[in-house]
């Protein structure tokens, strides 16, 4: 299943440098083949996605929106190697299938980390110019 393979996605210890880190560079790495052109692509677009999905979760309007929203959200973290926002991500998204209601401290983190990433991606691209 699509949704499992994400959840998977996300190792079981980190490393503890890395778990400092909002992107896993390692894994950023192994899915762009080691190209730096290709890696500072990938993280332009998901820096622009990751935004623009926040910005749907926040404007969902009824709980299968709101889902779909967030798996998109934590498929595209997981791939990339954003780990804590995948495992965000994938928790409203587990608490809103088993029926809780929405917890706007979920959304409120989804947020910070979000900026985070975002905040990262910008550094890191800042260095690579």
């Amino acid at each position: 299943m699509r949704g499992d393979s994400a959840a998977k996605a996300v190792p079981a210890q980190f490393p503890s440098e890395e778990i400092r880190r909002p992107i896993d560079l390692d894994h950023l790495s192994k899915q762009t083949l080691g190209d730096p052109g290709l890696e500072e692509e990938v993280l332009r677009l998901f820096d622009e996605m990751s935004r623009v999905y926040y910005g749907r979760v926040e404007a969902s309007t009824n709980v299968d929106e709101l889902l779909r929203n967030l798996h998109t959200l934590r498929g595209a973290a997981a791939g990339v190697g954003a780990f804590a926002l995948a495992e965000l991500a994938r928790v409203a998204e587990t608490e809103l299938r088993e029926g809780a209601p929405v917890n706007p401290e979920r959304i409120d983190d989804l947020d910070m980390a979000v900026h985070e990433v975002s905040a990262f991606i910008a550094e890191r691209l800042k260095d690579a110019a």
